[in-house]
């Protein structure tokens, strides 16, 4: 494989300048690569083109003046429409260049864009990534990829600025594989995570010496550690939306049914997160699963107090 990407040598498109791709992206333009962005909200995409970014019209637009395209959205129908669509990147990507979807999206959908891909002389890589809007900003996410070795290779020096566990999964799909893995790890550990933490808040206990004392031993977790103080602080601002949460879950039993896998743990995790979205949450973090389970017991969550 002869590919080779440089600052000064390599441009990058990016899709998708969000809490996480607008800090991924900023990363890739300080170590000095060109960059060419397309946002549906063009407002969001201000931050990059004050680094320098180039604003263009569309994703396809993208392609054309890019050697390595990133996208990083919502949805897998957002995935099919900026990398397939009409005015999709491989409409107008240049053969031999290189399309990573950062998106936690669907296995299949992976393998079917590395398929099409290939027809029109293009390398696709599926490299979801952990570590929320915090691991985004500080460069240090976990990046599960799926793709073909070499191409992989050549995008590690690409990688090493946005992310600092980068594994290379296997084949197509292999990375979105490994983030449903990721997520399902997540849903009932923020379960025990919010219910120790209204537990202790009923039991009249100081939330921050509690937190003290069992984040570094076994109960210990990323979730607990990084977002037990956001709930201390009733500060339930996204992370990661529970939206987006749910359609990973979403996706996560769906192919658990194709496998014919019981899946009970994460099943009960994705409707008590129907119940945080029920209750107007869908575009707060993760951890307000927290104020649905108070909302269960007629709990008034106030940090400061104890009930």
């Amino acid at each position: 494989m002869s590919l080779e990407f440089a600052p000064g040598k390599t441009r990058i498109g990016w899709i998708g300048t969000g809490v996480m791709g607008s800090s991924m992206c900023g990363h890739l333009i300080t170590a000095g690569y060109e960059a060419v962005i397309y946002n549906r909200s063009a407002e969001k995409a201000a931050k990059l083109i004050a680094q320098g970014a180039r604003l263009v019209e569309s994703p396809a637009a993208v392609a054309a003046a890019a050697d390595v395209v990133f996208s990083i959205v919502g949805y897998p129908r957002d995935v099919r429409e900026v990398i397939l669509g009409p005015e999709g990147v491989l409409s107008k990507a240049k053969p031999g260049s290189v399309v990573v979807d950062m998106t936690t999206s669907e296995p299949a959908l992976a393998v079917e864009i590395a398929s099409l891909a290939k027809t029109v002389g293009v390398h696709a890589v599926d490299a979801p990534v952990s570590g929320g809007d915090v691991g985004a900003r500080e460069a240090r996410l976990s990046i599960m990829i799926g793709g073909e070795t070499g191409v992989v290779q050549a995008l590690q020096p690409l990688f090493e600025k946005m992310g600092k566990t980068i594994v290379h999964q296997g084949p197509p799909g292999a990375g979105q594989h490994t983030k449903m893995t990721n997520q399902i790890l997540i849903a009932t550990n923020m379960i025990g995570v919010c219910e120790a933490m209204l537990y202790a808040y009923k039991a009249g206990l100081d939330l921050e010496t509690v937190l003290a004392s069992v984040s570094s031993g076994a109960a210990g977790s990323w979730s607990l550690s990084n977002l037990a103080p956001r709930m201390i602080a009733g500060n339930f601002e996204p992370g990661f939306f529970v939206e987006h949460f749910l359609k990973d879950m979403g996706i996560a039993l769906a192919e658990a049914r194709r496998m014919k896998l019981a899946l009970p743990g994460l099943a009960l995790a994705e409707q008590l997160y129907r119940a945080v979205e029920a209750q107007g949450l869908a575009r707060k973090g993760t951890h307000a699963l927290l104020l649905a389970l108070a909302s269960l017991s007629k709990v008034e969550w106030n940090s400061k107090k104890s009930h």
